[in-house]
């Protein structure tokens, strides 16, 4: 369906961006890479010239281009070279992005201009500088790897910047299908959980890639979006919902560790359930369930007295002396209510209620989500990025204590 026609993918030398390449060069399509990776980087696989051979490999033709989409003469450049080489530009994915999950006190203002940088502004400046080549396709397409917009407040509080960016690239699919409807197809692609990239491994640690899914399935959603007609528009879709409706009954050909429970990827609440939801779904109007708030009333039995009870045998003066903080924890659901582990004051303790004296850091979640991150089955990093823990106070003390998770683990 894609032979002949002309794709130009910002971040395509490796990850989402090469795999929605392969997946259009099986078709016999003309691939653009535009990305900044010329030369190999000492941790990061893949540069544009090692995407380009495996691009011609599958059976597409690869035009590497550096391209660094903070600039706009290299985007611009990148353009004219596609043109002059390939007589047009039919499909444009913006797929480069930066990420840097921090807070808003702890996000140096350098990573504030990367965000915004690439994500925004290196969205719309791609977008300018291929929708006069794009109004001259038959069937033209712009897809913006981004989510769609939820404001639910709990996707802004940890790492402010960063929604703000993606939400840039989200808005920029909500105006431009509207000022190019009927020329120019707009929209945005997410994906239903963590996918497994560089990018993922950097942020999740060793281990992450069980809990995640392959690219292939962005690559498969992606070429479902290509190939409609170019009044499929100004949609936000999920991958995993999308492709049902496409048919797709085995999911399983997608994951990493077939059975392993998956992480769900930012910015959808658990509920959301829908493939292609039109901008008027969304603004200030919008309702959100909001997270549970009700607790039952604490009983110290269950598996999370049992992990407190575990934790308080597992305790030595080493994780005292190396920890020096006490930790509080609001539980929701079975088992909840307030408890503590003081790893300051001498000997240590661990139990229900709140701790004597005043905690450094104070963690809620559900107690079921508790058990699994002191069991090893959730990170507490995955825990805290996808909303499921939240943390106040000394985040330096809290990621200690996940370092001595990591030692108890195997008690628990």
């Amino acid at each position: 369906k894609l032979a002949g026609c002309t794709l130009f993918i910002t971040g395509a030398s490796r990850g989402i961006g090469k795999a929605i390449a392969l997946k259009a060069a099986k078709d016999g399509a003309n691939i653009v890479i535009a990305a900044k990776t010329a030369e190999p980087h000492p941790t990061l696989p893949g540069t544009i010239y090692t995407a380009a051979e495996e691009i011609e490999a599958a059976g597409g033709k690869a035009l590497p281009c550096i391209v660094n989409v903070r600039e706009e003469e290299q985007i611009i450049s990148a353009v004219e070279k596609a043109v002059k080489t390939f007589g047009g530009i039919d499909i444009l994915v913006n797929n480069a992005s930066a990420i840097s999950l921090t807070g808003t006190l702890e996000t140096a203002t350098k990573k504030v201009n990367l965000m915004m940088d690439v994500n925004v502004r290196g969205t719309y400046l791609t977008s300018k500088a291929c929708l006069p080549h794009l109004r001259k396709s038959k069937n033209p397409h712009i897809l913006n790897l981004s989510p769609p917009m939820n404001l639910n407040p709990v996707w802004f509080k940890n790492h402010c910047a960063y929604t703000i960016s993606k939400y840039g690239m989200s808005m920029c699919v909500l105006g431009m299908a509207e000022e190019f409807k009927g020329e120019v197809a707009v929209n945005a692609l997410w994906p239903k959980t963590a996918i497994h990239t560089a990018a993922m491994d950097m942020l999740g640690g060793a281990g992450i890639e069980k809990q995640c899914r392959k690219t292939d399935i962005l690559a498969d959603a992606a070429y479902c979006i290509l190939t409609k007609p170019k009044s499929f528009t100004g949609n936000f879709i999920i991958d995993e919902v999308l492709l049902r409706e496409e048919g797709v009954k085995d999911f399983d050909v997608y994951a990493i560790a077939p059975g392993h429970p998956l992480i769900p990827d930012f910015f959808l609440d658990v509920e959301t359930d829908t493939t292609a939801v039109k901008q008027e779904g969304y603004g200030g109007a919008q309702v959100f369930k909001g997270e549970k708030t009700e607790s039952t009333p604490a009983k110290p039995s269950g598996p999370v007295a049992e992990t407190f009870r575990v934790i308080q045998g597992a305790m030595t003066e080493e994780n005292v002396k190396s920890t020096q903080g006490i930790f509080q924890f609001e539980l929701s659901g079975d088992g909840g209510g307030t408890w503590y582990i003081d790893l300051k004051t001498k000997g240590g303790s661990a139990g229900f209620g709140k701790p004597a004296a005043a905690a450094d850091v104070v963690m809620s979640m559900s107690s079921a989500d508790f058990v699994k991150m002191f069991t090893g089955k959730l990170k507490p990093t995955m825990a805290f990025m996808t909303g499921k823990l939240r943390i106040k106070g000394n985040m330096a003390l809290a990621m200690k204590l996940e370092k001595m998770l990591t030692q108890l683990n195997s008690k628990l």
